[in-house]
């Protein structure tokens, strides 16, 4: 725990001077609380940075308002009075410290978020940046179980002891996110909306017949946006001086939030950027493979995209958010955000299996109301990826079109080689001349069935009952309908090379 006499000795290296320290250096600080005039919501804090003020005196007033313990203010502000500072902080009972007007706020504020709340240690001896340490020191000062949890419910921290847990609090570290029974209990008491709306905090009354004690509720918030929520266990909604410690600590956790927020979107983006290498092609291929952390062997890519009702591409955010949520040892996989699709690096050899359990729990973890359309490259070296994204990105336009599972390539090749020669069809690319392009023309001019004979005669190999049992007629009429269809255009239904052709153009012309 950092204490005054720490921070006073780490900011005089940075010009700051203590004028005045009428109580204790060795006073813990567990909070800060930055001055705005703009935010009319009373704020508190240990450490009360006096940003914009016009001198020590309302600096002082300021951070007695805010329960502060020590306050800085501008040394320039009563231009070098420190006798003057030091008497307001006398009289306030607060330290006062000077701060050298070459160092800016946002230095110091850096400086302070670091001391202050990276600082925070626990007996459970937790690193300083855990929020599970944070959650203990909530809890200590509260006196009841804290857990910490983000906007979809799922647990993000807790407190330690869970001797006393109420089952839901039990069922709830365990699943790691709220019971789905429980959360429409809240939903409908209307704690959801209030959260979303409102930063006091809200008692909810106990529910034993849910197996829940009671519970005192507040949003953490950034701005507008939510970020999560703490949730203290107890049988009363508390008051007074645990009240305002259970805000403070929302905001708090609020920046333990964004800064692990701010950290995993660099790192999300140092290995978006790699992956989109790997996918797009470079001669780099193995090293990058390294810099990712993946293994050797093969690898398949998997392109995915995430809807929401009609909203197309509505949850991509919210899946790449998931594809890349905790450490790189972790994960199976490595992925990236290109344009509106999620591709992910897999290793994967010959069985697709390891692909589809990851395309399983990526659709999993979506909210409900996500669809989540997925396509499964073949399997390729490091240098063979840029292959395999192509076969990603088909085998999920199929998928588009049907519902179901993922489309892996291996088992969709012939497919997806249809879906190619009617896109070259479609660009121009077909021959406009020749047996099925004739026979076409005419069928459309003439109301003839001549495609759908020819298409049957080569399913069929030639066998006219079978072919006449298929379109429904007499074989006599297939031997008609083929002599017509000769004199309309040169078949040469006899030479291999001319059936095989008819069978590619057919299939180009189905599209």
């Amino acid at each position: 725990m950092l204490k005054l006499d720490r921070l006073v000795n780490v900011l005089g290296g940075y010009g700051a001077r203590l004028v005045c320290a009428p109580a204790s250096r060795d006073v813990p600080l567990r909070s800060v609380v930055v001055h705005d005039p703009t935010d009319p919501r009373p704020a508190t804090g240990d450490v009360f940075l006096a940003v914009g003020i016009g001198s020590a005196g309302e600096a002082v007033r300021l951070g007695q308002a805010a329960r502060a313990v020590v306050v800085l203010v501008r040394d320039e502000a009563d231009g070098g009075a420190d006798g003057a500072a030091a008497a307001e902080g006398r009289a306030a009972g607060l330290a006062v410290l000077l701060v050298d007007p070459a160092v800016s706020w946002s230095q110091l504020l850096g400086i302070v978020y670091g001391l202050v709340l990276e600082g925070r240690e626990t007996e459970a001896g937790r690193g300083p940046t855990d929020l599970f340490a944070f959650a203990d020191t909530l809890a200590g000062e509260l006196g009841h179980p804290v857990t910490v949890e983000d906007q979809m419910s799922r647990v993000l921290a807790y407190s330690g002891s869970q001797q006393t847990a109420d089952p839901v609090r039990l069922e709830t570290i365990l699943g790691r996110r709220v019971p789905e029974a429980m959360r429409g209990l809240l939903e409908r008491q209307g704690v959801f909306a209030h959260l979303a709306a409102s930063d006091e905090p809200l008692f909810v009354a106990p529910s034993p017949e849910h197996g829940l004690r009671g519970r005192m509720v507040v949003a953490v918030r950034a701005g507008r946006e939510l970020l999560g929520s703490i949730w203290v266990e107890c049988q009363h909604a508390l008051t007074g001086r645990q009240r305002e410690t259970l805000a403070d600590g929302a905001r708090a956790v609020a920046l333990h939030l964004l800064r692990s927020r701010v950290s995993a979107d660099l790192e999300r983006q140092v290995e978006s950027d790699l992956v989109i290498q790997l996918v797009e092609g470079t001669a780099d291929a193995p090293a990058l493979i390294s810099r990712l952390g993946l293994p050797g062997g093969q690898f398949r890519v998997i392109a995915l995209q995430a809807h929401v009702g009609e909203e197309r591409h509505a949850a991509v955010l919210t899946a790449f958010e998931r594809a890349t949520t905790g450490f790189g040892w972790s994960r199976p996989g490595r992925s990236a955000l290109f344009g509106n699709t999620l591709y992910t690096v897999l290793p994967c050899g010959n069985d697709p299996a390891p692909a589809r359990d990851w395309v399983r729990a990526i659709v999993s973890a979506l909210p409900p109301g996500v669809t989540a359309p997925a396509g499964v490259g073949g399997p390729a070296d490091p240098a063979q990826l840029p292959a395999s994204r192509q076969e990603a990105d088909e085998s999920l336009a199929l998928r588009a079109s049907a519902p179901g599972g993922p489309v892996v390539y291996d088992e969709s090749w012939d497919r997806i080689l249809l879906q190619r020669l009617r896109a070259a069809a479609a660009s121009g690319r077909a021959p406009a001349r020749g047996p099925v392009a004739d026979l076409s023309r005419h069928d459309a001019e003439h109301g003839t069935r001549y495609v759908e004979t020819l298409r049957a005669w080569l399913d069929a190999q030639g066998d006219l009952a079978a072919v006449a049992a298929r379109l429904g007629v007499h074989p006599n009429t297939v031997r008609y309908r083929l002599r017509k269809m000769d004199a309309l255009t040169h078949l040469e239904l006899d030479r291999p090379e001319k059936r095989l052709a008819m069978i590619i153009a057919l299939a180009a012309h189905q599209g």
